[in-house]
């Protein structure tokens, strides 16, 4: 039986306070407020297994917003003499120590986080250093690759992100035209493996491939806009950007696709959308 999972198992008996549930080899108790209307002993039930208030194993329906060994963006509920408490959708709170906050959380706020079970006191707790739950010393990922991206922290230098819940790496700021914050989960691409296994991430498609999408993004634009567009190469990266979400270096590489296959025309005022292509 997994603690902090969902776990699949068979009902055992009941009793007056509830279910009990078993795996072949170890029982837990499904609270009566969580008991399915309609059950019969034998049957199979899918609950997520968790540690109640005297830190013993129980069973609930409730689905948690975080699994163990996985990061999550949760609010803070209330802060005592121990540490904050995070509201992660069950009835007992998950706990932050003190010694595990990166800063001092703060009531009602959110914070990234990383769910384990500690090995000295055997509870279920949470981190926000989440750097100490990433490594690098051994990529599973290689330039070019599509990865799972976690926005982490955003600093001077660039956006921290966390690479298949697994690696450290950084996206760039210039390269960002959307609103981003921490908790953020976006697909993104590896861009560069330095040699000191460091990690840049883009969050766009390299060469030719990234031409498609974001051609497409200009069609979809033209369209919604009765196939006109007050865009041209001389246009302010800023104007591109407001309008499209992309650079100019990427804007130009996809208009010029589009002319190439005389789906677009150019002209002084801007971009128009060829007859044959329905708006």
């Amino acid at each position: 039986m997994k603690i902090g999972h969902y776990n699949t198992l068979t009902i055992a008996r009941e009793t007056k306070v509830g279910l009990f549930l078993t795996d072949g080899t170890t029982d837990v108790l499904l609270p009566l407020k969580y008991v399915p209307k309609e059950y019969t002993i034998g049957d199979e039930i899918i609950v997520f297994v968790y540690l109640d208030h005297e830190e013993r194993p129980v069973a609930t329906t409730l689905e948690p917003y975080i699994l163990m060994d996985e990061f999550g963006l949760l609010r803070v509920n209330y802060v005592n003499k121990f540490g904050a408490f995070l509201d992660w959708g069950l009835e007992k709170d998950l706990f932050v120590p003190f010694k595990e906050q990166a800063r001092p959380m703060e009531k009602g706020k959110r914070y990234l986080v990383f769910a384990y079970i500690d090995e000295k006191t055997n509870r279920i707790v949470a981190s926000s250093k989440t750097n100490q739950f990433l490594n690098n010393d051994n990529l599973t990922v290689a330039v070019g690759d599509e990865v799972d991206l976690i926005i982490s922290h955003i600093t001077e230098v660039g956006i921290n992100v966390i690479i298949n819940d697994q690696h450290k790496g950084l996206l760039y700021k210039d390269q960002v035209y959307e609103d981003i914050k921490p908790g953020d989960r976006m697909t993104g691409y590896i861009k560069a493996i330095r040699p000191d296994n460091k990690i840049d991430v883009t969050l766009h498609k390299f060469g030719y491939r990234n031409v498609e999408p974001n051609a497409e993004k200009i069609l979809d634009e033209l369209r919604a806009s009765r196939g006109f567009l007050r865009l041209t190469d001389n246009s302010h990266p800023e104007d591109i950007k407001t309008v499209l979400k992309m650079s100019k270096k990427t804007f130009k590489k996809a208009i010029g696709a589009l002319y190439k296959e005389k789906r677009i025309e150019l002209k002084e005022d801007g971009i128009y959308l060829v007859p044959e292509v329905k708006i």
